[in-house]
């Protein structure tokens, strides 16, 4: 293996060099840049209920609706040298990330007696980027009449269906056939198609489980997440949801809850199997943010919006610099980013 000596201390060049072979694994989370245009609101006058009546987290069907999403997934990765003493001799640092957005009607089919629903999700508008070591090398909107001849623009009209629990679970995706026969074999729309990313895009994380969804305003609940950052290792993480309050907005009730992840122990025994490479996280210092904030339409049953993302920064510095030179070190970042927001 290959090492790099750096004034004092050592660098393992496989570091950086695998955190990029793959690429990003989730499109995230998230160079150019996918825009989420705001959408324009009108004022309506809110207020806040009074404490101690219970809301209802969940979801709710009804044969033959239809609404319209914007979901936004993106993952990125970076690798930075900082300080003025020169990088290592063949180090190459930047930026890889994908970037994803799908506009998407969805048209409730069925509803079962539990509260099941099978959906018919059809693709409207897509964006899709992806920059490898702050090259772009797929940029594709489907707003623009020049992408129109790329095979994702292939994806728009198509259609797919979820069944997808009041909990925001989707528990099964039926009938790909059509749009991945229209994919015509394009990696990137055939990875769109799959069971994992169709689940990722419209499961709704935040939720509370079954029976445990009638809470007031303090309370909370919470789950676990598991994050691989490839050679980097795996992080687990309880996402902890606190209701802060339930307005009334016009004829509409709306709770808003916030999400503020903790590192977990649980799941780390099975985490710490499957990681090979664990030794790399080893090696630096690291801080995390993972914040999120949900609005739930309680009236409707549909979710308003909901966004979460989680920033991790790796560092190691040089722990015996020689006399007079100035202080340096390897940075590394990983970020993801899922938002899903009704837009009518």
């Amino acid at each position: 293996m290959k090492q790099i000596a750096v004034h004092g201390f050592v660098v393992t060049a496989l570091v950086y060099t695998l955190l990029f072979a793959s690429g990003c694994t989730e499109p995230s989370d998230k160079a150019a840049a996918v825009k989420v245009e705001p959408q324009k609101t009108v004022e309506t006058e809110v207020q806040i209920e009074e404490p101690g009546r219970p809301a209802e987290l969940a979801l709710k069907f009804v044969p033959a609706d239809s609404t319209t999403y914007k979901v936004a997934l993106e993952a990125g990765k970076s690798v930075k040298w900082e300080g003025q003493t020169p990088s290592p001799k063949g180090f190459k640092g930047g930026h890889t990330s994908n970037k994803m957005e799908m506009t998407f009607s969805q048209q409730i089919e069925s509803v079962e007696d539990q509260g099941n629903a099978v959906a018919k999700i059809t693709i409207k508008e897509l964006k899709y980027v992806t920059t490898v070591k702050n090259n772009v090398v797929l940029d594709f909107d489907s707003s623009r009449e020049n992408d129109h001849g790329h095979a994702l623009n292939n994806l728009i009209g198509q259609s797919y269906k979820i069944e997808i629990t009041p909990s925001g679970r989707v528990l099964e995706v039926i009938g790909t056939s059509d749009a991945l026969a229209a994919a015509a074999g394009d990696k990137t729309a055939v990875a769109l198609l799959s069971a994992d990313a169709i689940k990722r895009r419209h499961a709704v994380p935040a939720l509370p489980a079954p029976g445990e969804n009638q809470l007031r305003a303090g309370e909370n609940w919470s789950n676990i997440k598991n994050v691989s950052f490839d050679m980097m290792g795996s992080k687990s993480f309880e996402r902890v949801y606190t209701l802060k309050e339930v307005q009334d907005a016009g004829n509409r009730r709306i709770a808003v809850a916030e999400m503020e992840a903790v590192p977990s122990v649980e799941n780390v025994r099975d985490l710490r199997k499957e990681q090979t490479t664990d030794f790399f996280s080893q090696m630096f210092d690291n801080t995390e943010d993972y914040t999120g904030e949900l609005k739930l339409d309680l009236t409707e049953g549909k979710i308003a919006r909901y966004r979460e993302e989680l920033v991790v920064e790796w560092l190691i510095v040089n722990p015996n610099p020689k006399k007079d030179e100035p202080p340096a070190a390897l940075k590394m970042g990983a970020a993801r980013l899922f938002s899903i927001e009704k837009i009518d």
